[in-house]
């Protein structure tokens, strides 16, 4: 005798919404194991919706339905709240899944998107669980799916958590800190106009974090965050951000002390900010005075300043015009001071 057993059908889209939404909950029961087990299983049969299972391709009226739901249900808030109680496997298809969730367009409106702009402290949490070793990497990525739309990522800029990446990228854990740095870079280079925006408004406060990165003892730090600078200031859209960052004497500095940094990289990199405050024809007077006083060493430092395969000529074209203009203002000081009358 033969035994025909009908296999059991796939959810509807309301219908796992709300399963998952009650088996988040019931994690904060005493069934915590059993609730954990269920969580796990509808996470895999979400997973299995949203992109298919090998066999059948995933259905995009369900996709959108499903994405509508769990917004409407509050679910969205579960998934980013519960995720420190999750396993490795549960979090990595819980993270893909957030991308495609995220993408979801219903009435030209990204329902999933619109909910965190409105619960802005789900952003916050996955910045600060940076600071949990367990799920930091899985909210790095969460979050970097999240700066893909300019308005979460203008959210997040000018939140207070923000500052938090200015510790986070010199964290000890080589991995935890590498991945802020990558969600730090995202920030400030995906979106020209969110961030031209925020750093005219933030100028100040900005750029007096960003020097203790640029003089950081550890050479990751000093490295990414010097190409993260010259990324976003040489855009076009940051013009006038640039204009006043090349004015000021401090920041100068800190490029003329990277010029003398070990690594031939980051002095590469220095040059590329520092040749911009040189060719600037409005130098301040203040510029000036220190080009003048620092020339014989600035001298020294560009022409033996390493080359890099593939930008040789253009560096080496770019040094002898950055050269000669700091010869030609020392030469204009030095005749001016002569020209002055003898007391």
């Amino acid at each position: 005798m033969s035994f025909f057993f009908k296999p059991r059908s796939k959810p509807a889209p309301p219908e796992l919404a709300r399963a998952i939404k009650e088996s988040f909950l019931a994690l904060d029961t005493t069934t915590f194991a059993k609730a954990l087990e269920e969580v796990e299983k509808n996470i895999v049969a979400m997973r299995q919706m949203l992109s298919g299972d090998g066999e059948v391709e995933p259905n995009p009226d369900h996709i959108s339905q499903f994405a509508l739901e769990i917004c409407n249900g509050d679910v969205v808030s579960l998934f980013i709240h519960k995720l420190p109680t999750l396993g490795w496997e549960a979090r990595k298809d819980l993270v893909y899944c957030w991308s495609i969730l995220l993408r979801q367009n219903i009435d030209s409106k990204y329902c999933c998107v619109e909910y965190l702009e409105s619960h802005l402290e789900l952003l916050d949490f996955l910045i600060v669980c940076y600071n949990n070793k367990e799920i930091a990497l899985s909210c790095g990525n969460m979050l970097r799916e999240c700066i893909k739309y300019p308005t979460l990522t203008k959210c997040i800029l000018e939140s207070h958590s923000f500052e938090l990446f200015f510790k986070y990228v010199e964290l000890p854990t080589f991995d935890i800190a590498s991945d802020a740095l990558s969600t730090f870079k995202d920030l400030l280079t995906k979106h020209e106009t969110i961030v031209s925006q925020f750093l005219t408004s933030h100028y100040e406060q900005f750029f007096e974090l960003y020097e203790k990165l640029l003089t950081s003892p550890n050479y990751v730090t000093r490295r990414q965050s010097l190409k993260i600078l010259s990324d976003f200031l040489l855009e076009p859209q940051n013009s006038q951000t640039m204009k006043r960052y090349i004015l000021e004497v401090r920041y100068l500095k800190i490029m003329m002390a990277l010029l003398k940094d070990s690594s031939k990289n980051i002095q590469i990199s220095a040059f590329h900010i520092f040749k911009v405050f040189v060719a600037n024809p409005h130098k301040s007077p203040e510029i000036i005075e220190v080009l003048v006083d620092n020339h014989e060493a600035l001298l020294m430092s560009l022409q033996n300043l390493p080359m890099s395969k593939g930008e040789d000529d253009q560096v080496e074209e770019e040094k002898d015009l950055i050269i000669k203009e700091i010869e030609k203002v020392a030469n204009l000081s030095k005749a001016s001071c002569s020209s002055q009358p003898s007391s």
